[in-house]
């Protein structure tokens, strides 16, 4: 037995899973997890669908049909994957017509300097580190509005994007309704800096999809894909984006793990901070993670089966990446290595060591600034984060010696 139990549901998130049931039993429509009728939803204007990121007929058929078949998805869970589907073919479209109609846009990406990007497996202290620095006036993280439609935010007023950003907070409302625990494992907002994940993906090649469903098949698939093409596309992002104004970009994504090449190759000259921590606590704070996530779209959770899929991808994510590391053209980029102890025990000396491998000097008082920030967003803020390796079927010392090649 397993000590892991989805979240009990408030009387909000039934109703709205209720309504979704409802919503698919009068439109059923809108819930086919079918290429063809997910690519005419997308298109809205004519030659939308020549203007989707290349590649993105391939994606989006294993995408749906891992959906269909693997992700035990209630109707909420279905209209989500449709509704990402389609929103990212849109953003894909979109940003092809402004940056031909933007060519300033272009000069930016190709511009910009190096960005400081924070890897590493899920819950090692990436989203600390990352909203700690983003804090830092000479640098710029991005919004969860900015990734998810860069070519308006690009062309609003101050005054504008703040609107803007401020309207933008009613889907992480719902989704902290739908789901309070999320919280409290990893804290969301229309003013938090967020993953590159949530703005990747037009060509529907995005590992963060394998986070919120589950996923085995398009996983799988994944794993054998050149991603060079996705990354460089958020390079574009960026630079739409991008103000001119010389703050330097942070970014982050547990995922970016998996695709070092891919990464470096879009962004030479990057800064890579990679976080370690135990990996018991690696995998199984993962597990939690992704449990909570899936059971915000679906009934049919299994903590021993998330607990399995989870080790497997830690496993292929940093083999790829210890082999990318051991690999001569790494050195394009410029490493550094944090351990998740150190970073909890003595945060200014780690983070001073971001600093020197960014060759920019630290806030003239760290303490302060660490300070700020634990003030601004103090841990634990919305309840403690609490689980076992054993709640996900882990045995400790079987992760031990299946990881054993990372201490090589």
């Amino acid at each position: 037995m397993t000590g892991w139990r989805a979240p009990a549901r408030t009387e909000q998130a039934a109703a709205a899973h209720a309504a979704a049931e409802a919503d698919r039993a009068a439109r059923p429509e809108r819930y086919r997890l079918d290429p063809d009728a997910v690519a005419a939803r997308a298109a809205r204007h004519p030659g939308d669908e020549a203007a989707f990121a290349a590649g993105w007929r391939e994606g989006l058929e294993r995408y749906l049909a891992s959906a269909a078949e693997d992700g035990r998805l209630d109707a909420l869970g279905t209209g989500m994957v449709v509704s990402t589907a389609v929103g990212r073919l849109r953003a894909g479209a979109k940003l092809a017509r402004h940056l031909e109609a933007q060519p300033g846009a272009v000069a930016r990406a190709r511009d910009l300097a190096p960005p400081i990007v924070i890897v590493g497996g899920w819950r090692t202290g990436t989203t600390f580190l990352f909203r700690l620095l983003a804090t830092d006036p000479r640098l710029r993280a991005p919004l969860p509005a900015e990734l998810a439609d860069p070519c308006r935010v690009a062309g609003l007023t101050d005054a504008e994007r703040d609107a803007f950003l401020d309207a933008s907070a009613a889907a992480h409302d719902l989704l902290h309704l739908l789901n309070p625990e999320l919280r409290a494992i990893h804290d969301s907002g229309a003013r938090l800096p967020e993953e590159c994940v949530l703005g990747m993906g037009a060509d529907l090649r995005n590992w963060g999809f394998t986070s919120t469903v589950r996923l085995d098949g398009y996983a799988e698939w994944l794993a054998t894909q050149d991603l060079g093409g996705t990354y460089r596309h958020h390079r574009e992002l960026l630079g739409v984006l991008d103000r001119g104004d010389g703050r330097r970009w942070v970014l982050k994504a547990p995922a970016h793990t998996a695709e070092l090449p891919s990464l470096v190759g879009a962004f030479p000259g990057a800064v890579i901070v990679h976080l370690h921590r135990d990996i018991v606590e690696t995998v199984a704070s993962g597990a939690s993670l992704f449990a909570v996530f899936r059971s915000t779209y679906s009934d049919d959770v299994d903590p021993v089966d998330v607990g399995r899929f989870q080790a497997d991808q830690t496993e292929r994510w940093f083999r790829r990446a210890q082999a990318y590391r051991a690999d001569p053209a790494s050195s394009a980029a410029t490493f550094v290595d944090l351990d998740y102890r150190d970073l909890v025990r003595d945060p200014a000396t780690a983070v001073a060591a971001v600093y020197a491998a960014a060759d920019l000097a630290p806030p003239p008082d760290l303490p302060a600034f660490l300070r700020a920030h634990d003030e601004a967003q103090p841990r634990h803020a919305h309840g403690a984060h609490r689980y076992t390796a054993a709640d996900f079927g882990l045995d400790e010392g079987e992760l031990r010696e299946r990881f054993a090649f990372l201490d090589v």
